[in-house]
């Protein structure tokens, strides 16, 4: 049976134990046995590997395994590794997320894989300079994007059409051409286009001109059969395609076209699809990680090989992220045959899935055996806690907290406590994860730098001398 080491500081080390005695309690049938270490540390979050070396001796416990250090714990761990002879490794930030981190480990879900391509269109590219152009194709490839797609403009002239699409070809990337106007279909084309947006079953001549994969729709939305001809013909011309039997906005027919869809698959099982999916998360006022997670989710059981996303509105500006997160999620789901659950957070950017590891009764706890002047700031279901030594305070609004800190004369701690209280109103508000010292997690919506754990932290802003 596995044993494993876990070091800790003081004020965490009984909740600790509690939660390790939820996860394996010693006797014969646990799934493996553990021992505590608390190494003469406040704060587990502080512990770094130099401290560890430095107050864990050697060797450790016979038959010891592993050695699970604080998810914060700076410093190079494969060092750990090779000096104590077993596998040292993070774990969880919180200490609550260990029957998680324990269950994740044995189910481990490859999101490196997806099936459905995204093409993102740039839909005001008349209206933008080669240099803009190139700026709005970084920003989508770097969000997920597999295909540029070059949008038209009705009566809008694009005399720079050709130049636009060889140059985003020699930067590297796929290129479709977006337009009703068969002229600019072909120009892009010539100009080496790998996609064209839309032929029907009238305009298959431009495809037999030129090289390019030709996305095939009906005549009308509701015109199917004029679909299923241009899907024959093409098949019968033996070139590749892709066939798109439009998504409908809600409320103009968003389930029908749904059905459409169901059936296009039923009576072409090995045709490529493609589903624009920009109709519905654009054009609707909600919020689109959810909206895209429906959208992949009936991607993956349809096995669309693309979908045709933009972001022109501001409620949209992480579409593409959020194609790329949810058809990696949802193709993970569908390969495992699992809901899309526990995979990853990234889609749920507003709540979190726990997010309040600690009961009030468990922080009033923590908050006994704090005997220095630091504030410490943590939610609850019943709201913020801010606690020291002076004492442990509760309230749902921050402005009634703020008196009894006593921070008039230190500008830079009341700077420091007023963001703190500020992130927690947000987080216990929306039901969000708080980490004192740590940015709100938003999931896919915003640009999270990499945090390079191996490496020393500088003093943050407030401990900085001036």
């Amino acid at each position: 049976m596995e044993h494993i080491v876990f070091l800790t500081g003081r004020l965490a080390e009984q909740s600790l134990r509690r939660v390790l005695e939820g996860i394996a309690p010693t006797g014969t049938a646990s799934p493996f046995t553990w021992e505590v270490r608390e190494i003469g540390l406040q704060v587990a979050g502080l512990m770094t590997a130099d401290m560890i070396r430095r107050r864990v001796a050697t060797p450790l416990g016979e038959g010891t395994s592993r050695m699970i250090v604080p998810g914060r714990c700076r410093g190079n761990l494969d060092a750990l590794t090779a000096h104590y002879g077993v596998k040292v490794e993070r774990g969880p930030e919180e200490v609550k997320d260990l029957p998680q981190f324990f269950g994740r480990e044995a189910r481990h879900v490859d999101l490196s894989r997806y099936e459905t391509e995204i093409f993102a269109e740039i839909v005001d590219a008349p209206r933008l300079d080669l240099a803009g152009i190139a700026a709005r194709a970084r920003d989508y490839a770097k969000q997920g994007a597999d295909v540029i797609d070059i949008g038209c403009l009705p009566e809008t002239p694009f005399p720079h059409l050709e130049d636009a699409v060889a140059m985003l070809k020699e930067q590297g990337y796929r290129v479709s051409v977006d337009s009703m106007l068969a002229d600019e279909l072909v120009r892009g084309a010539r100009a080496g286009a790998d996609y064209l947006m839309s032929l029907n079953v009238d305009t298959l001549w431009i495809a037999d001109e030129t090289p390019s994969t030709p996305v095939l729709v009906p005549r009308e939305p509701h015109d199917m059969a004029s679909l299923d001809a241009a899907i024959n013909a093409m098949k019968a011309r033996n070139r590749p395609f892709l066939a798109d039997p439009i998504l409908d906005p809600i409320p103009f027919g968003l389930a029908a076209s749904i059905a459409r869809y169901v059936n296009l698959r039923e009576r072409h099982p090995d045709v490529a699809i493609m589903m624009g999916i920009g109709n519905v998360t654009e054009l609707t006022e909600a919020d689109t990680s959810g909206i895209n997670a429906v959208l992949l989710g009936m991607a993956a059981e349809l096995r669309i090989s693309a979908v045709l996303t933009t972001s022109v509105s501001l409620h949209a500006r992480r579409a593409v992220r959020e194609a790329d997160v949810a058809r990696r999620i949802m193709h993970a789901a569908r390969e495992t045959q699992t809901l899309p659950k526990g995979m990853s957070g990234d889609l749920s950017a507003l709540h979190a899935k726990r997010p309040f590891p600690y009961s009030a009764e468990e922080i009033n706890e923590l908050a006994q055996s704090v005997r220095d002047p630091n504030f410490r700031v943590q939610i609850s279901a019943e709201g913020i806690h801010v606690y020291n030594r002076e004492g442990h305070r509760i309230a749902t609004d921050p402005f009634a907290l703020y008196p009894d800190l006593k921070l008039e004369a230190d500008g830079g701690h009341a700077f420091y406590m007023g963001v703190q209280l500020a992130r927690a109103e947000i987080a216990w508000q929306l039901g969000k994860r708080f980490d004192q010292d740590q940015a709100l997690d938003w999931g896919c919506e915003v640009d999270r730098p990499e945090e390079d754990l191996t490496a020393w932290h500088a003093p943050g802003t407030t401990m900085k001398k001036r």
